[in-house]
């Protein structure tokens, strides 16, 4: 049994989804921030949980050779980022790794190996990165949005990110990640506040001014806004703050005020006023031009979408006739890059400014075989297949959560020859392709992008191309892992037991998910936990695996 303040000499073997390392106590999975794969150590356990446990890196017995120097020196308190203490080689196989074993385990794919474009665009493999020497660059100063909080600490404002799983703000110069000129439009502004008695707000009393400090720069203009988030609706001298901005920061096009009111930890109010130049910029996208207002949802690494969504194009292998749609297209980057080898692209996004923003993006281009459409993806795709509507090509670029089944059926009722699937979330980029490959969409081609360099997140593209209907199909089917029981997809057993491994570090049987799901009232194979042996005694299954298995349950969308 595994205790809390345990310590033991352990062998770091893999990461968890998050780039946290993973070693084993006493056989129970533990999950220790900051060490790396084949390193040796001293770990404490600081919390036991029902499925699994975390701990402590105490001390380095062997080091690994991928081990770098913190180049930041906020990388141990701020919870922007993870990934420091690894080089960027380590990095990119990391985030290929954990790609591959999601297509693979959740969702039942065979794939050896996965291309990846690193920050740098270079292209390599995960099967090279494992044989790698050479170490390679870190890309910096990436990002083209920051949003950063502001609190009262020693008397006066600060600003800067939150401590991991804390609301407590990490004051910040300069942070590597982000354009040069956020960090100078912060520090103006600071400067402003603490030598006018601007008040932070306390997000407990629900008082003071100044939320967050949010900028904004186009990399292929050089056009710049910044935006103040305030708990009001104006600030005092504000003709000091314009005219030092004005002065201070180079490419400086707009200053909008945002009211938020609320009790919430959503960043942006819902009432905008311009201070000072225009109400949004511009910035230039896989050649076309885009109008950016502080909510207009746009990639924060430039460089890097351009290549993702020039994968994707390539991926939805178009010929100038056919009609696309583009569900989940914001202010509709996909849309117009689309449009440019297709007869016809309708765009789909359930946000109403993020449509507006479409379609003056799709004017101000002179684009005129695009069409949008504000409504939920699902709704929008069940009024296409109704209306007859039938697309030869399907793009999604889904938030986290993924595609609802609701999605997924609209989708497959339209039939399109193609799906191009973009994702940020690995876990339910799989879950779907579960789903899709047995309905007739088998997965033909997948590649990562490091759009987020020094983070643990990554993005994926993948090309499904629907089945010949006149192709004659040999199908072995496995009883023990079919679930038989109803006409919609749900997730084998092998599924279910390669999901808990990933996510838990639990081994489960076939017995211990039949127990799970009969106790749930699910349908199980016939001869699931029937014994062979007259008196045999049938174990009951452990309850950390039984929770385990509920979750997982809950994430194939089986309860």
């Amino acid at each position: 049994m595994l205790n809390k303040h345990q310590t033991a000499e352990v062998e770091i073997t893999g990461y968890t989804s998050e780039g946290d390392g993973v070693c084993r106590i006493d056989g129970c999975a533990v999950f220790v921030p900051n060490a790396l794969r084949g390193e040796r150590a001293l770990v404490t356990v600081t919390h036991v949980g029902k499925t699994q446990a975390w701990g402590r890196l105490d001390r380095l017995l062997e080091k690994s050779p991928h081990r770098t120097n913190r180049d930041c020196p906020y990388a141990k308190r701020c919870g922007g980022c993870q990934l420091w203490h690894m080089d960027y080689g380590e990095e990119l196989r990391f985030k290929a790794q954990k790609v591959l074993d999601a297509l693979n385990r959740l969702g039942g794919q065979h794939l050896e190996n996965l291309p990846i474009t690193g920050g740098d665009g270079g292209r390599t493999t995960l099967s090279a990165l494992k044989t790698e020497t050479q170490p390679r660059p870190v890309p910096l100063a990436y990002r083209n949005k920051a949003q950063f909080p502001v609190q009262t600490q020693g008397g006066g404002a600060v600003a800067g990110f939150f401590q991991q799983r804390s609301h407590t703000v990490v004051p910040i110069d300069r942070c590597l990640i982000q354009d040069p000129i956020a960090d100078k439009a912060k520090a103006v502004v600071l400067d402003w506040a603490r030598g006018q008695g601007i008040p932070a707000y306390d997000e407990v009393e629900h008082r003071g001014l100044l939320r967050h400090i949010f900028v904004r720069k186009g990399f292929a203009t050089g056009q710049v806004m910044v935006c103040l988030v305030v708990n009001g609706d104006r600030l005092p001298r504000q003709e000091v703050l314009m005219e030092r901005l004005r002065r201070e920061i180079p490419g400086l096009t707009s200053v909008v005020l945002s009211e938020n009111r609320q009790r919430t930890n959503v960043v942006l109010g819902e009432r905008f006023k311009t201070l000072w130049g225009r109400e949004e910029i511009e910035d230039e996208l896989c050649g076309f031009r885009f109008r950016l207002s502080p909510r207009s949802f746009y990639q924060v690494n430039r460089d890097q979408a351009q290549r993702l969504y020039s994968c994707g194009l390539e991926l939805a292998a178009l010929r100038g006739t056919e009609t696309v749609l583009d569900l989940y297209c914001g202010t509709g980057t996909i849309t117009l890059a689309l449009s440019r080898a297709a007869g016809k692209v309708i765009g789909v996004e359930v946000v109403p400014q993020a449509i507006r923003d479409a379609k003056g993006n799709a004017r101000c281009n002179g684009v005129e075989n695009v069409e949008f459409l504000c409504a939920d993806a699902g709704e929008a795709a069940r009024q296409f297949e109704q209306s007859g509507i039938k697309p030869e090509v399907i793009v999604v670029d889904p938030p986290r959560k993924g595609l609802s089944r609701e999605v997924i059926d609209a989708m497959l009722q339209m039939a399109p020859e193609r799906i191009v699937y973009i994702s940020c979330n690995p876990a339910t980029l799989a879950r779907d392709l579960a789903e899709l490959t047995t309905r007739g969409y088998p997965l033909t081609h997948a590649e990562a992008f490091d759009l987020f360099p020094r983070t643990e997140h990554v993005e994926t593209v993948v090309q499904l191309v629907r089945k010949n209907p006149d192709m004659t199909v040999s199908v072995t089917l496995n009883l023990e892992d079919a679930d038989l029981t109803a006409s919609e997809a749900k997730a084998t057993y092998e599924q279910i037991k390669a999901y808990v491994l990933e996510t838990f570090g639990l081994r489960v049987t076939s017995l211990q998910i039949a127990q799970t799901k009969r106790k749930l009232g699910l349908p199980t194979g016939e001869h699931y936990n029937l014994s062979q042996k007259e008196n045999q005694v049938i174990p009951n299954c452990p309850p950390e695996k039984e929770s385990a298995i509920q979750e997982a349950l809950r994430h194939f969308h089986m309860v």
